[in-house]
């Protein structure tokens, strides 16, 4: 890898080149000059395979951080501040987050250039995922138990956090259109914001194709939307995303890290979240697979989840059909970010074709109406 190129993690089983240069040593030089406590650069010695941003291992004179360089058409600092706070709230309530570091002028957020940057305080724990790509599974049943259980006190710490949605335009997990009454017509208002996912869309028969494929499922979503407390949520918990405390197949989670997608949603959306991240074998179908969802990885993460948050009849079969729609308001929005943001027309054209369509598919085959049978049947032996 040369100082400007690194490898990263794609849309499929292969790395591919980052669409972001790797930081060099000049960048951590400029960004430590902001935090003076920190001292002088040592070194750099390992570089995130995360395609959405930049960041890095630094060796500084008096600590060890992470340094995150964030283009700023993805992330202005005032809007990388309210994940900030997010995380300083869940902190200041126990949870085992680590908060940015602030600058001498109090920002936790720096703007260099074209670029925004945040530092971050290496967390504790057993990196077990480190090189593991979105959609694989758990290494263990103990560990998607713990992933649970972790979750489900997350949203207790979380539970009295009032910020609003998030303002950030781009690659953030939500269910903003899918939770309108006619999300097809929200997707055309929202166009008018958003040229380079009209400019994608106006080449697809996207409405016939989410008429046929997410709407059946969002009929029957609509009315229970409304009885879900909102919530903020952190919407990417996959085991990549967790730091252990021992380096087994029964070690609990240490730590939890990028709140990145984070934003205002509901309980149950971060859990479907998890469920589809971790309990789905997604990248099975670039090979011509068929994704057997692990129901005993499932099972695990909502045995752990109820440990601390018992869930109800109501809530099961609200995941039940949640479930198909819970990738697709972050799909879109990764279409904007690649027809848009990085100009990738073929990247584009995977998160249409293979996260938001696909997806959505696996749903209505045999493998996905087996998952959704499976928790239907958890629902139905709730009393």
């Amino acid at each position: 890898m040369t100082e400007d190129t690194r490898i990263a993690h794609g849309l499929g089983l292969d790395p591919v080149a980052a669409d972001w240069p790797a930081l060099r040593d000049e960048d951590a030089e400029r960004v430590l000059q902001h935090y003076p406590q920190l001292g002088a650069l040592r070194e750099m010695d390992w570089h995130s395979p995360r395609p959405f941003s930049a960041a890095a291992r630094v060796h500084a004179q008096h600590a060890t951080v992470i340094v995150k360089r964030h283009h700023r058409l993805v992330r202005e600092a005032s809007w990388l501040e309210e994940e900030h706070a997010f995380v300083r709230h869940l902190h200041s309530r126990g949870a085992p987050v680590v908060a940015p570091l602030r600058t001498l002028d109090g920002r936790s957020a720096l703007t260099l250039d074209d670029w925004t940057y945040e530092v971050l305080p290496i967390a504790p724990g057993h990196d077990l995922y480190r090189d593991a790509l979105s959609w694989t599974p758990f290494l263990s049943l103990p560990h998607a138990r713990s992933a649970g259980s972790a979750l489900a006190a997350l949203h207790r710490a979380a539970a009295d956090y009032s910020a609003g949605q998030r303002q950030t335009p781009v690659l953030l997990a939500n269910l903003r259109l899918f939770s309108q009454a006619d999300p097809l017509a929200a997707i055309d208002a929202e166009l008018a914001n958003r040229p380079a996912l009209a400019a994608y869309l106006a080449n697809q028969d996207w409405r016939r194709t989410l008429n046929e494929l997410h709407l059946p499922y969002h009929r029957v979503l609509y009315p229970m939307l409304a009885r879900q407390p909102s919530l903020w949520t952190h919407n990417d918990w996959h085991a990549s995303n967790l730091l252990w405390q021992a380096d087994r197949a029964d070690a609990e989670v240490a730590s939890v890290l990028d709140f990145g997608l984070s934003d205002r949603t509901f309980a149950l959306f971060d859990l479907a979240t998890a469920i589809e991240r971790n309990c789905v074998p997604w990248l099975d179908l670039d090979s011509g697979g068929k994704a057997s969802a692990d129901l005993d990885a499932v099972d695990a993460l909502l045995a752990g989840y109820e440990h601390v948050h018992p869930l109800g009849r109501d809530q099961l079969q609200t995941l039940a059909v949640l479930l198909p729609l819970v990738h697709a308001d972050f799909a879109l929005s990764e279409i904007d970010y690649f027809e848009g943001v990085v100009g990738s027309r073929p990247s584009a054209d995977i998160a249409y074709h293979a996260f938001l369509i696909g997806h959505s598919q696996w749903f209505d085959d045999a493998e996905g109406a087996r998952l959704l049978a499976h928790i239907r049947r958890l629902a139905q032996a709730r009393t």
